[in-house]
């Protein structure tokens, strides 16, 4: 099902497929210049649903608008935040959400992990500074999300390794920015950690 949502940078997208008597649910947004599709994004989303997790896939507004160069990051926040409390009172009522994204995406889900009243954080490929500039790390993003966090992380990253923290699992696979390579790691990975980060619902 696929739904438009208006935020306040114009209308966003969710893609969103329920499961029956799910325990919970995934909302998922993309990289700066790229989609829903994105492989690992796929291959996150069916390893959620074999969970009993319904998913959803949200484009943000500069996306649905036909643009390829992402907004300013308080103008991503502020869309996803609407488009997250939108399904919550909406096809994900009563669940408890999990939020996340590859890359850029991963980033807006931690910065607004408490805003949205995350339950935990999927990182996908996180991005913890430009290619070739460790010195612009963005390692304070995940730092400050006070729920739990799975972070999948390319070997070959370009754009650098996290540390694994206190309530932050780091994952690594096989592979570089796209973790086209490690895609069976990966949803292995999601499959395990999953259920953890709602326990009150894991086991109905």
């Amino acid at each position: 099902m696929v739904i438009e949502i208006d935020t306040p940078q114009g209308p966003a997208r969710a893609h969103v497929d329920a499961v029956a008597e799910p325990v919970g649910a995934l909302v998922l947004g993309h990289g700066a210049g790229g989609g829903v599709s994105a492989p690992d994004l796929v291959a996150v989303s069916d390893a959620a649903r074999a969970q009993r997790f319904s998913v959803a896939l949200v484009e943000q507004p500069y996306r649905v608008a036909g643009r390829r160069s992402p907004a300013p990051a308080p103008k991503l926040d502020e869309a996803w935040i609407a488009v997250v409390n939108h399904l919550r009172e909406d096809r994900l009522a009563g669940l408890p959400l999990v939020v996340g994204g590859r890359s850029a995406g991963a980033r807006v889900a931690c910065r607004t992990a408490a805003a949205t009243d995350a339950a935990a954080v999927l990182c996908l490929a996180f991005p913890v500074h430009p290619p070739g500039r460790p010195e612009k790390s963005r390692e304070d993003e995940l730092d400050a999300v006070q729920v739990p966090v799975l972070v999948v992380q390319g070997t070959a990253d370009p754009f650098g390794m996290p540390s694994a923290g206190s309530g932050r699992k780091l994952v690594k696979v096989a592979g570089n920015h796209s973790l086209k390579g490690g895609l069976d790691e990966l949803a292995a990975a999601v499959r395990e950690w999953l259920p953890g980060v709602v326990p009150s619902r894991a086991g109905r």
